[in-house]
């Protein structure tokens, strides 16, 4: 594996060591939020080299097919593993140009299970004995899968009306869980005012520089399951945008390991609900940064981010990419949820199904062409939402008899 060279701001570019665990920069100037960190690794043992030789070759010495076949790109640190990874990625029957990634095969059924595994394994790599984190909710029961597999105490704060499924898996995982009146921007207030006093380490979206590596092998991962071929286009449900950010970070290294073909990389489309969509706002006004969007709601909770850390950053990508923000409302996104359950054999996630509305929205104004092969990505398992879907589609167990 190549050594970790050094972490850099995201913001002013200032250089930090690897060797201490580190969260946001130190050196921006003191009037301006501190940056997030980068992984920057030394690649130069790596030039010149083929995928088919150190990704598929590695990968055939291991019993299974997960995020680790990448660990030429990852940490040399020994993985705290559940399986996550190598996640399927599905052709739609009813349109060509659609191949449906579908994160909810991971553990803890989300796309939470890869940052949170890496950071995890990290924090245990320097030997960190308490983790702390808000949640919508999938990263709850992502930290505490893992911190219960590496004997590491983890505290979680929660909006009180997650879905049903993240409290209990947390809980079950013997994680310290709080379920906070308010929404995610309150349980991370929470976090950042008791973490010293508590000696806890923020392992908040994009306050430490390893979730974005975890989430960065979903970029590796569907430029190898398409023939090492950029898509058109990818859509991505985004609340803190840490995946995003990760795949524009694994393109970048793609192109200069030469793993990918040569192509224009694919416009990168951030999905959110009209309930709470801060980075379409900003990014429909032109603005460098969201700003806190006031009383959020949407049936998605995992979109019900007021404000994210690294939306400087999203917009960034959305705008050098040609793509945009969309919003969707939680009407129209459960039309599609319904729909891709009935017609495709694919329970969605909420989050999800907002990406395919978004998709049907797009071809219909003219933004995408039906031939455009485009990524959607579905972060999460349909059941862990169960009674959120039952409520919407007027279920009630009473009505099993």
């Amino acid at each position: 594996m190549p050594a970790i060279a050094y972490l850099e701001c995201s913001r002013c570019h200032a250089r930090l060591p690897a060797d201490v665990p580190q969260t946001l920069c130190t050196q921006c100037p003191a009037d301006q939020p501190a940056g997030a960190l980068y992984v920057r690794y030394d690649l130069t043992s790596l030039q010149g080299t083929s995928p088919a030789d150190v990704v598929q070759g590695q990968d055939a010495s291991t019993p299974w097919r997960g995020m680790w076949r990448y660990r030429a790109v990852l940490p040399d640190a020994t993985p705290v593993t559940l399986g996550e990874g190598w996640t399927p990625m599905l052709r739609s029957k009813r349109y060509d140009g659609i191949f449906l990634k579908e994160e909810g095969a991971n553990p803890t059924g989300s796309f939470k299970a890869r940052g949170l595994g890496l950071a995890v394994t990290m924090a245990r790599h320097y030997g960190l004995r308490k983790l702390a984190i808000p949640s919508a909710g999938n990263a709850a029961g992502a930290l505490a899968a893992y911190a219960a597999a590496s004997d590491i105490e983890a505290h979680i704060f929660m909006p009180r009306d997650v879905p049903l499924a993240n409290y209990v898996e947390a809980t079950a995982y013997g994680a310290k869980v709080t379920l906070v009146d308010g929404v995610i921007s309150d349980c991370a207030r929470i976090v950042a005012e008791r973490k010293k006093d508590e000696g806890w380490f923020d392992i908040s979206t994009l306050k430490e520089p390893f979730r974005v590596e975890g989430k960065k092998t979903m970029g590796y991962e569907l430029v190898e399951q398409l023939g090492w071929e950029y898509p058109d286009a990818v859509f991505y449900p985004t609340g803190g945008g840490v995946g995003l950010i990760g795949m524009w970070k694994a393109f970048e290294e793609l192109e200069q390991l030469g793993w990918v073909k040569p192509g224009k990389r694919p416009r990168m489309f951030a999905i959110q609900s009209s309930g709470c969509a801060p980075v379409v706002r900003a990014f429909d006004e032109g603005a460098p940064v969201s700003q806190m969007w006031q009383s959020p709601q949407t049936a998605a909770s995992g979109l019900r981010v007021p404000k994210a850390y690294g939306d400087y950053i999203i917009l960034d990508i959305l705008r050098a990419s040609g793509g945009k923000a969309v919003a969707v409302s939680d009407e129209d996104t459960f039309v599609s949820l319904q729909d891709w359950a009935a017609n495709e054999g694919i329970f969605l996630s909420p989050e999800g199904a907002a990406a395919t509305a978004a998709y049907a929205q797009l071809i219909a104004s003219g933004d995408l062409k039906a031939s455009d092969r485009v990524v959607i990505f579905n972060t999460g398992a349909g059941l862990k939402y169960t009674d959120v879907i039952a409520g919407v589609l007027g279920l009630s167990p009473t009505e099993r008899g």
